[in-house]
């Protein structure tokens, strides 16, 4: 009894303090004080976003690179002035085919894997060692394997393959990292959103994201959404943090954050598009378009994807579990993949 009263006490302060804050907040916008920034540091900003970008300078700045399945010049000033691009056929099928099947087969012995995922309804949707989580769950909407190229040395290669370094420098600097990647057997289904305020990394506007799509996506799958352009709309002040989300120290919510996006994407006149993509393609979004999950129609229909989240060496020192920094990281291709330090004996562990 006494702990439950505890408890009660412990979130009525909390909530108090709160109130006290979002207060505070709206009294120093009034008169004018603002107490952190609400924007991407110039000073740091990719080359792509600076207004003194160039296709030439850019080309010069990068690793030489030979031919390419696509014009880097058009896909780069696309991606500049809406937010994102696809690449069509610039991964190979068997290899995607490939990584699904070990998806597959880890999905079946789930229980010889320390490799996190999160399911719908379960843990209170925390992060949990898949082989804790239900085979039925795994296999079930709302849930993702998150990381599973740590796991995977074909998955390590797929994502950074030779046809995508000259983009991803490009669109960041030469000094690539991956820091986070998610996998999906149906739709997120998720609101809309950007990626930054969450994905946090030490230098926010370093970072792109890419969807790889492990099958040809259908229009009842809840395919992914977009707002062309919205990455250049204000961004939101979640107050106390700015422009990025903490759990326990933000006083909006994410809820909060969506109605804001759509709300502004109206106002501007941003269209919604919806994006049907082929296995072999891969779409990369800058960090801050709002994007989303579209419902799933029909739920027999799965949306088999992998989400990779890029970043670089100066904006991500470490692998975001450790408090260190990796004496030698791996590379791929010429990027970083650091070693998650608690899951140290699951490393390259699918074969």
């Amino acid at each position: 009894m006494k702990s439950i009263i505890k408890n009660i006490l412990k979130e009525g302060k909390r909530r108090l303090k709160k109130t006290y804050y979002i207060l505070q907040y709206f009294v120093n916008k009034l008169i004018g004080t603002q107490n952190q920034p609400l924007d991407f540091d110039p000073a740091t900003l990719p080359f792509i976003d600076s207004p003194e970008y160039s296709f030439a300078e850019i080309n010069k700045r990068i690793d030489p690179y030979g031919k390419l399945p696509y014009n880097l010049e058009e896909k780069l000033d696309f991606f500049r002035e809406y937010g994102y691009v696809v690449l069509e056929n610039v991964l190979p099928t068997n290899e995607v085919d490939a990584i699904w099947d070990e998806i597959e087969f880890v999905t079946e012995h789930h229980e010889k894997y320390d490799i996190d995922g999160l399911a719908h309804r379960f843990n209170d949707q925390k992060d949990t060692p898949i082989k804790l989580i239900p085979k039925e769950k795994l296999k079930g909407i709302g849930t993702r394997f998150i990381d599973f190229h740590d796991s995977s040395i074909r998955s390590k290669n797929l994502i950074t393959h030779p046809n995508l370094i000259p983009f991803l420098q490009a669109s960041l600097t030469p000094k690539i990292t991956v820091f986070q990647s998610l996998i999906f057997k149906y739709s997120s289904q998720q609101d809309v959103h950007q990626d930054f305020p969450w994905v946090t990394t030490e230098i926010p506007s370093h970072l792109v994201a890419a969807w790889i799509p492990m099958e040809d996506v259908h229009k009842d799958s809840g395919p992914l959404f977009y707002y062309p352009k919205s990455h250049r709309i204000p961004k939101f002040d979640f107050g106390q943090t700015g422009i990025v989300f903490q759990h326990l120290n933000s006083l909006f919510s994410p809820s909060k954050f969506a109605r804001y996006l759509t709300k502004t994407c109206t106002e501007l006149g941003l269209k919604k598009e919806v994006l049907l993509i082929k296995k072999g393609d891969m779409l990369f979004w800058h960090g801050a378009l709002a994007h989303g999950g579209m419902p799933i129609n029909d739920p027999t229909k799965t949306r088999k994807s992998f989400v990779v989240h890029y970043s670089t060496t100066e904006g991500l020192s470490k692998h975001r579990n450790s408090t260190v920094l990796e004496k030698k990281p791996d590379q791929y291709h010429g990027v970083t993949i650091y070693s998650n330090p608690k899951l140290a004996h699951q490393k390259d562990v699918v074969k």
